[in-house]
């Protein structure tokens, strides 16, 4: 006998033990009526069998993946407890939930969509064969990872953005009215992801803004194999201020539909958060290949095998006089029948067959929609057309811009309301265009861009800033596994639009170290679909920008808009007071397309090619070159992803010999992908790189010591100029 077996046994036996009252039957004493038990039973058993059928599947060499909803079946009470036009991001463990939903609405085969997932078929309705999720658009139910708790701070995003589009006169995805639903299990609790989300929740709710979440914490006991301390999910959230708290009997239909029916009146009524804490059982160990044997002793399984919540919904049923006992075992018998059925016709789906129908998701791009949208701007324009700016006041005029073309854009992060950002880039914004446009956040990087994703999820146009590079990477699993794979698990019916501004790079002057002078990028570059744009002119920033934020709102691209912080207030190029490095801000007809770059200058012995701080650096080589009879010519990138291959490739023959200037580090710099970039499309002339250390940036002049110089640059020239014509190095 197998763990599948054994749970199919004893529900049988159990039912069959049951008996019919001999009194007439009794109403149930809460507010589960008949036909709603009926359904959440329905939706349970469907949940079970899919669960069964999963495992049978993988026999067969066509299910792909186990980790079923054994155990927790009771949230099918919470899907019938909510509207199904609330927004829903569920556990991994909800196909009962799911399956009351799809019931709810109608229209919908929850048992094809499961189990195409499981086989990974292309016909799947919402991530077409890439990975097993719950998720549809008919039913507001969006696809989640497996990431623990990285779906928290998108879910308060959602909540938040109900209001706030309501606010701004912008329409919302959702109504206004809904309730978020945002479910986990009970180690996801102890995640910095959950925590900073709830805290977060709980924190707008304090100040009196709008905060329609429900959490709801399935607790099984377990993390995998590591039991969750007794009673430690209610010590930890069951008296936290500003959360109301609703714990519940998972197992038991009456007690879950009750408490998740308070919940939702809570907080759709009062629309500040709640915590619902169920209590569950898990079933068939934490996935197929989980061998619960050597974690958990005989006597733990069997007493879970009699808290089954569909062996309890059937004692609710047979003891109301809804069903009989034979009669839950023919509907049980019943729908295991259609279940497998199903089953066998998800062996027969077609799989994924090729790189680009995998791909194709990912990052759609339209770019003539893109360069159109791009050249609109308030009327009349915001922006002083023509005047000299800096790179800093070059994009606080774009932002405005922006702002006033785009009712639906928000910004926002630390301090970039009323201080107008520690740089002064977004400084005035608050007073012209309204907090509820432009306001500050909590200091949580995590919750920043869960803000943002939610919002962009929701219909608004969200450009968030990062303070530092530095202080993106305990938050960049927000961009990577949440924000990037959004329209790759939902073929694009999902979709979260963002432009996150982040103040990075080195050469600050006085101030910094390296949390505040980071220059590394790998973690961005290497994200599939994600576009990394790095302006070093005030012209490229006001283009690049509105660019980002075209291609946000026309095919909900994920932008990240790397700003160099040394280039911020930098007027000048080669002598002081030459006012060389400021540029006239553009007309929005001139228009950037994502994947282009900019030449200078037009030398035919030698091409640099940088980006950021590195083109006023290359520049000013590029110029003592010349002086030596060196004829120069420098490639601004502009763009990290997708690199401007055929401008690099075109710009790299033009001369015949290619020196990178990547103030990034090393290894996994910038300049990695350049090379290769080079020596995929065929260039066979001379190639070095002359980069900053792999180090971290020290504070005071000692930075000087790991950053790229213009000496390295002029010293690294005269090296591959000397190499032969196919030295590569």
């Amino acid at each position: 006998m197998n763990a599948v077996d054994d749970l199919d046994r004893h529900f049988r036996e159990a039912v069959a033990g049951l008996r019919s009252p001999d009194a007439p039957p009794r109403a149930a004493a809460g507010g589960l009526d008949a036909h709603t038990a009926l359904e959440l039973f329905d939706a349970q058993l469907t949940s079970r069998h899919a669960d069964f059928a999963a495992r049978w599947m993988q026999q067969q060499g066509r299910g792909y993946y186990t980790i079923g909803s054994g155990g927790h079946e009771g949230n099918a009470a919470l899907a019938l407890a909510l509207r199904p036009t609330d927004p829903a991001l569920l556990h991994y463990r909800s196909g009962a939930f799911y399956a009351a939903r799809a019931r709810q609405v109608g229209g919908v085969d929850a048992v094809r969509d499961m189990l195409l997932g499981v086989a990974a078929g292309a016909d799947e309705p919402i991530a077409g064969g890439r990975h097993k999720v719950y998720g549809r658009h008919e039913l507001a139910v969006i696809p989640q990872t497996s990431t623990i708790a990285s779906h928290l701070p998108r879910a308060v995003g959602v909540a938040w953005s109900i209001a706030r589009a309501r606010r701004l006169g912008t329409e919302c995805a959702w109504p206004a009215d809904a309730v978020v639903c945002c479910s986990f299990g009970d180690a996801s609790v102890n995640h910095s992801t959950a925590t900073g989300a709830i805290n977060s929740a709980c924190n707008a709710a304090y100040q009196g803004l709008p905060m329609p979440i429900l959490f709801v914490c399935e607790d099984n006991g377990l993390g995998i194999s590591v039991p969750t301390p007794h009673d430690w999910v209610r010590q930890a959230y069951g008296d936290r201020p500003g959360l109301a708290y609703f714990p519940a009997d998972g197992c038991d239909p009456q007690a879950t539909f009750d408490a998740a029916q308070e919940a939702a009146a809570h907080v759709r009524g009062t629309r500040r958060p709640a915590f619902l804490h169920l209590s569950l059982v898990r079933f068939l160990g934490h996935a197929g290949s989980d061998a619960e044997a050597a974690y958990r002793t005989p006597s733990e399984v069997t007493a879970d095998l009699d808290r089954d919540p569909l062996l309890a919904t059937a004692r609710l049923l047979t003891a109301t006089g809804v069903l009989t006992p034979p009669q839950v075992l023919d509907r049980y018998d019943e729908v295991g029948g259609r279940v497998f059925a199903v089953a066998k016709e998800a062996l027969e789906s077609e799989p994924l067959t090729t790189a680009e129908q995998i791909t194709a998701p990912i990052a759609p791009r339209r770019p003539a929609l893109v360069a159109t949208t791009a050249r609109r701007t308030a009327e009349p324009p915001t922006a002083p057309v023509g005047e000299s700016v800096t790179v800093a006041q070059s994009l606080t005029h774009t932002l405005a811009d922006l702002l006033g073309t785009h009712p639906e854009m928000v910004v926002f992060g630390e301090d970039v309301g009323r201080k107008g950002g520690v740089y002064g880039v977004t400084r005035g914004l608050q007073r012209r265009f309204g907090s509820a446009r432009v306001f500050d956040t909590l200091l949580d990087e995590q919750s920043i861009l869960g803000l943002a994703l939610g919002a962009g999820l929701s219909g608004l146009l969200p450009v968030p800033e990062i303070q530092y590079l530095a202080y993106l990477h305990n938050a960049a699993d927000q961009l990577r596994g949440e924000a990037a794979t959004l329209q790759f698990f939902s073929q694009g019916r999902y979709r979260n639009p963002l432009v996150v501004r982040i103040a990075g790079y080195g050469y600050q002057r006085g101030f910094g170290g390296h949390f505040h002078n980071d220059n590394a990028v790998g973690a961005l570059r290497d994200i599939p679909g994600l576009v990394v744009a790095s302006p070093s002119r005030p012209d490229d920033a006001a283009a690049m920008l509105r660019t980002c934020v075209a291609a946000a709102k026309v095919d909900g691209s994920v932008c990240a808009f790397l700003e160099p912080i040394a280039l911020y207030h930098t007027r000048d190029l080669h002598e002081e007071g030459d006012n060389a490095w400021l540029a006239a801000y553009p007309q929005p007809a001139q228009h950037v397309p994502i994947g282009r770059a900019r030449t200078y200058g037009s030398g035919d012995d030698l091409t640099l090619v940088t980006c950021g701080n590195g083109v006023p650096i290359s520049l000013r080589a590029a110029r003592h070159l010349e002086q030596q009879g060196i004829g120069c010519r420098v490639v601004d990138l502009r763009w990290l992803s997708p690199l401007p291959v055929s401008d690099l490739l075109r710009e790299a023959r033009a001369t015949g010999r290619v020196l990178v200037v990547d103030e990034t580090r090393r290894t996994g710099g910038v300049s990695e992908g350049v090379v290769t970039a080079l020596v995929d499309a065929g260039f066979t002339g001379p190639i070095r790189r002359v980069t900053s250390a792999d180090s971290f940036v020290p504070l005071g002049k000692a930075a000087q010591l790991v950053l790229v110089s213009e000496a390295d640059v002029e010293r690294a020239a005269e090296n591959v100029l000397s190499a032969g014509p196919d030295a590569h190095r």
